[in-house]
């Protein structure tokens, strides 16, 4: 019976663990950092990629942003690392190779 009992409390404490890292939560985590991203950026109605996500040791997340400059009309790329721990964002243009 003790065995049973220190089975189902193990089991359920995972559960816990598992239940840590839920869709809403990493849905709420690129949210904000797509959110600060964008904001740091200053483009007006940027297109934004899905969020790269970097392992813990990194603790990163990158954004890739682009829009047309408003007189040009010349496409500016921007890429965007996230840092989860700090919730701070660092951003930086660049070029396609060959563009």
């Amino acid at each position: 019976m003790k065995f049973t009992f220190a089975a189902v409390a193990g089991f359920l404490s995972l559960t816990q663990l598992a239940n840590a890292s839920s869709d809403a939560a990493w849905n709420a985590l690129f949210a904000k950092a797509n959110g600060t991203c964008i904001g740091q950026s200053r483009m007006v109605s940027p297109e934004a990629s899905a969020p790269a996500i970097f392992d813990d040791a990194t603790g990163k997340i990158a954004i890739l942003l682009r829009e047309k400059s408003g007189r040009s009309k010349k496409m500016v790329n921007l890429i965007c690392l996230y840092d989860k721990k700090s919730g701070k964002a660092s951003i930086a243009e660049y070029n396609w190779l060959g563009q």
